[in-house]
């Protein structure tokens, strides 16, 4: 049995330790906003913040984050930052199919936790997670949108 602090709650699990925290969070603890995309840490859909920097969360097995605050998706609008992040990608209307939108969220909350006035090349160095409809120009204007 482990305790994880998750978007401020602590939640007690019977996991393995090498257990993923993407399937912690939706699978043990039901918070299903973080989703699966390719398993391998590369396409972002995961993403989650570990102490407020965004983390693939299908790639760090639970044993690595037990003192760690983790907020997900469920989340993001408690914390300032987040909540402007959110209004940006509803006022650019970022999302087409949706899929990735949690990840990218969580990667442009973290970014603008730490650099609260990106250049473009800062955002586009920070927001590597993938989109399959290819809305990078609307994401990349939302947050610019949110760093106003």
């Amino acid at each position: 049995m482990r305790s994880l602090t998750i978007n401020g709650e602590t939640h007690e699990v019977d996991v393995e330790g090498d257990t993923p925290l993407l399937f912690v969070l939706r699978d043990t603890v039901g918070l299903t906003g973080t989703k699966y995309g390719c398993g391998i840490g590369q396409c972002g859909a995961c993403t989650v913040l570990l102490d407020g920097q965004a983390i693939r969360s299908c790639q760090m097995p639970v044993d690595s984050v037990d003192a760690a605050r983790i907020t997900t998706i469920e989340a993001i609008e408690r914390d300032p930052v987040g909540a402007k992040v959110v209004a940006a990608w509803v006022g650019v209307q970022v999302p087409q199919c949706g899929y990735c939108q949690s990840g990218q969220v969580m990667a442009a909350t973290a970014l603008l936790k730490e650099t609260p006035k990106p250049t473009d090349e800062a955002i586009a160095a920070a927001m590597t997670n993938l989109c399959r409809c290819g809305t990078y120009n609307a994401i990349a204007a939302a947050v610019r949108q949110a760093a106003a």
